[in-house]
C-alpha cells in the first residue's frame, strides 16, 4: 500500500492507495482510447504554439512490473518534500 502524508500548519492528514487502485490507474493511463484523446485536445494548443508533439504510448506491462517489485521495498520513501510555509508532503510505500 503507498501512504501520502500532508502537513499542513493548519491540518495533517494521510491517505493510504492499495496497489489495486495503483493498476487501475495504470491501466486508464495507458489506455490508447485516452492517449488518443490527449492527442487531439492538446493539438490545437500546440499548433498556435509550432509545437510538434505528441504524447507516446506507454508499455502497460512494464508499468506493471515496477509496481509488482516495489511492492517488496516497504517502508521506503518515495518523496520527501517540505516547504518554506511548513506544508511537507511525504510518499512511502
Amino acid at each position: 500500500m503507498l501512504h501520502v502524508n500532508v502537513k499542513t500548519n493548519e491540518t495533517k492528514f494521510s491517505i493510504p492507495v492499495p496497489y489495486v487502485l495503483l493498476n487501475i490507474g495504470i491501466s486508464i493511463l495507458t489506455s490508447k482510447l485516452l492517449i488518443r484523446h490527449a492527442n487531439k485536445w492538446s493539438k490545437p494548443h500546440l499548433d498556435k504554439k509550432n509545437i510538434n508533439f505528441s504524447f507516446p504510448s506507454i508499455d502497460r506491462s512494464e508499468l506493471k512490473h515496477i509496481i509488482k517489485e516495489l511492492k517488496k521495498y516497504k517502508g521506503l520513501e518515495l518523496v520527501n518534500v517540505r516547504s518554506q510555509d511548513g506544508t511537507e508532503v511525504i510518499v512511502r510505500l
